[in-house]
């Protein structure tokens, strides 16, 4: 049992999983506001022995200097890779501190809002039709640029519906392959579909000024990752042709400076942050306290 449990910042778990943390801690402080800056992430862990954070603050070498109480740091997020993440877990490591994070658990609302979306410009709902008169699905050529967990489900809802899906990974994979998903170089990808979907871990940039051009005009771009998937020079050039780009969220797009423009398409909302994605949230983070001991 740990001594004293802090959540730096509000972490999403639901009301019965907030009172079951009480079981493993004899102090549990529940913050509900962002820590301003590294200094306020050292002070509200203080003499903690255990830490829980989401994605919206980080706790790198400096805060863990300061605090050389922690044992454990729950990361109530996404944890891909600890280049990815916002704990510097390798620091942590070093000084004997165990990282968890979970993952899938908000796929499931980010693959709704890509059919949605893409459905309602095609089709022209509440807009004017990509095609000039409404069109579906069906027969369109779709590139997945990252085929993970989130990029296999989004293959296979557009499949469904009726999408010839290629993609590009670090590897080709068989049970890709099985599915009928033909693997592409990137430059070939890019050049070949007509809408992109990029998938990609947090702070993975592949779409440089050379891919942009490989990618040419009259395409849509989605990016269903954390952070932008492109440099912003050329992506910015790229939007003055005629594109469209769709993010759900502001990190997504890289910022608030091209929000406004005429060709993006940003919710400005995490599509995954679902009632269910909230339940299993909490469940795998119970889980991950739960192996800890």
């Amino acid at each position: 049992m740990f001594r004293k449990l802090v959540a730096i910042e509000p972490i999403g778990l639901i009301p019965s999983a907030e009172k079951t943390l009480h079981s493993f801690a004899n102090e549990v402080i529940i913050y509900n506001d962002i820590p301003q800056n590294d200094d306020e992430v050292a002070v509200r862990i203080g003499d903690a022995d255990a830490v829980l954070l989401s994605y919206t603050s980080r706790i790198n070498r400096y805060a863990l200097d300061k605090c050389p109480n922690i044992r454990y740091i729950g990361m109530c997020c996404s944890l891909y890779s600890p280049e990815s993440a916002n704990v510097d877990i390798r620091y942590a490591n070093e000084l004997g501190i165990t990282v968890t994070g979970i993952r899938d658990y908000g796929d499931e609302g980010v693959v709704e809002y890509v059919i949605s979306e893409l459905v309602r410009c095609l089709h022209g709902f509440g807009q004017e039709p990509w095609d000039k008169i409404p069109r579906e699905i069906t027969g369109l050529k779709a590139g997945i640029v990252g085929l993970g967990k989130l990029g296999g489900m989004i293959a296979e809802a557009l499949n469904f519906f009726g999408a010839e899906i290629t993609y590009f990974a670090r590897s080709e994979k068989e049970e890709a392959q099985a599915k009928g998903f033909r693997f592409l170089p990137l430059d070939e990808l890019l050049s070949q579909n007509e809408v992109i979907c990029c998938c990609l871990n947090k702070n993975t940039v592949l779409l440089h000024e050379v891919e942009f051009e490989k990618l040419g005009n009259r395409k849509i771009l989605f990016n269903v990752g954390l952070s932008p998937a492109w440099d912003e020079p050329p992506f910015s050039g790229w939007l003055e042709g005629n594109n469209l780009c769709f993010c759900d969220t502001v990190g997504a797009l890289g910022g608030t400076t091209l929000i406004n423009h005429p060709h993006v398409r940003c919710m400005q909302v995490s599509t995954g942050r679902t009632s269910q994605a909230f339940d299993r949230l909490s469940e795998k983070v119970l889980a991950n306290l739960t192996d800890f001991f």
